[in-house]
């Protein structure tokens, strides 16, 4: 069983940075790929960036590549995610998440994530 706690959302107007974090328990914690979704009002979770068990392969959509790095901190069972340029667009509630089966890099599929975290809000204004 694996929790994950977000953190780090907030308010930015156009062109700040934000950095999320996510913290996960559970001694299983480092064998899962971890990645981040979006979801906005009225529109479907769509995945933003995902970072293997090794943390050797990283993958990000193509609305984030650029602007958004994702990471990981195995000794502290964390991942993170490093939001510059921000836009408008970019508001939604960002969600953590992992994937035991090591595939999220590849697939960029939230159903085949294992656990999910409870979400953050990121508000970006213009």
């Amino acid at each position: 069983q694996v929790q994950l706690v977000e953190s780090g959302g907030g308010l930015v107007q156009a062109g700040g940075s934000l950095r999320l974090s996510c913290i996960g328990s559970g001694r299983t914690f480092s064998s899962y790929a971890m990645g981040w979704f979006r979801q906005a009002p009225g529109k479907e979770r769509e995945f933003v960036a995902a970072v293997s068990q090794s943390a050797l392969r990283k993958a990000y959509a193509d609305s984030v590549k650029g602007r958004f790095t994702i990471s990981r901190d195995k000794s502290k069972n964390s991942v993170y995610l490093q939001m510059v340029s921000l836009k408008p667009e970019d508001t939604a509630v960002y969600y953590c998440a992992a994937d035991l089966g090591n595939t999220l890099v590849e697939k960029y599929d939230p159903n085949i994530v294992d656990y999910w975290g409870q979400g953050t809000q990121v508000t970006v204004s213009e």
